[in-house]
């Protein structure tokens, strides 16, 4: 019984960091509120792009939307405004247009890492200009290694939980210690190195060659696993497993992909 609860534990855990870190990334969809004719409308504005251009999508009722202020048989103004990021160009604009019932407009693809910032004009409205929501375009991910690679990291943030309520309960805890590390190096250095390189290009943007943040997170936390299993037979080592237990957790709280691979323009190259 105590078991079944440790691990209902950890899985409830893992899952409010996972979702924590996954919707407070700069991939996850930015969510905005639109206002027309006293109704609400919420929008997901894209951040993350593959390489073909990037639509974005405004649940508005084709009937509602053709009714403008200044002309009630005259559809409402609705554009995106558009320019690559970071740099002082100017901003291009393209109007949304009805397709398949929903109102869209594209975002043209870049460069691989290349990012651009836009905001909406709804009805003479401008929403987001003064933080414009900013999209990173990649490459596919294969689902053979993207999955892997989600999964593994996911199950060694269990195992580390796990692993955790051992220690402060004064249970066995070596043999979940093994798997963490285990699940951590695979999931890290071998298919997260895959997915980086298939997303982007490069292998490796951590330290020493880059400022990835998740890549220097893994590392950093992956040092102090091997710091625990190094020390595994000294009389301390549960104080050593908690304090990398409890990193683990807060840096993995940091949101996802954070200064990660970025094109620039200027250079026209790969920053890492």
């Amino acid at each position: 019984m105590k078991k079944f609860l440790y691990w209902f534990l950890a899985v409830v855990i893992t899952l409010v960091l996972s979702i924590y870190q996954r919707t407070t990334g700069p991939t996850y969809p930015k969510k905005l509120s639109v206002e027309l004719r006293g109704e609400s409308f919420q929008v997901k504005l894209p951040r993350s792009g593959v390489q073909q251009d990037a639509v974005v999508k405004l649940p508005i009722p084709g009937d509602l939307s053709r009714e403008s202020v200044s002309d009630p048989t005259a559809p409402v103004p609705m554009s995106l405004h558009y320019r690559r990021f970071p740099t002082a160009d100017e901003y291009s604009s393209v109007d949304f247009s009805l397709k398949d019932g929903v109102w869209q407009a594209a975002l043209p693809v870049q460069p691989v890492a290349g990012k651009l910032q836009y905001y909406l004009t709804i009805d003479g409205k401008d929403y987001l200009k003064d933080e414009p929501v900013v999209i990173r375009f990649r490459n596919d991910v294969p689902a053979g290694i993207l999955i892997p690679h989600i999964l593994l990291m996911f199950g060694a943030m269990l195992l580390a939980v796990y692993t955790f309520l051992l220690v402060v309960t004064g249970k066995d805890y070596g043999r979940w210690l093994k798997l963490t590390v285990g699940f951590m190096f695979v999931g890290g250095f071998i298919f997260g190195p895959l997915v980086q390189h298939a997303a982007f290009g490069p292998w490796w943007t951590g330290f020493p060659f880059g400022t990835d943040l998740t890549d220097n997170k893994t590392l950093l936390s992956f040092l102090f696993f091997l710091a625990a299993l190094a020390t595994l037979r000294w009389k301390y080592n549960k104080w050593v497993v908690g304090a990398a237990v409890v990193f683990m957790v807060l840096i993995f709280s940091i949101p996802h992909s954070v200064y990660g691979s970025e094109y620039d323009y200027s250079a026209r190259e790969l920053k890492k």
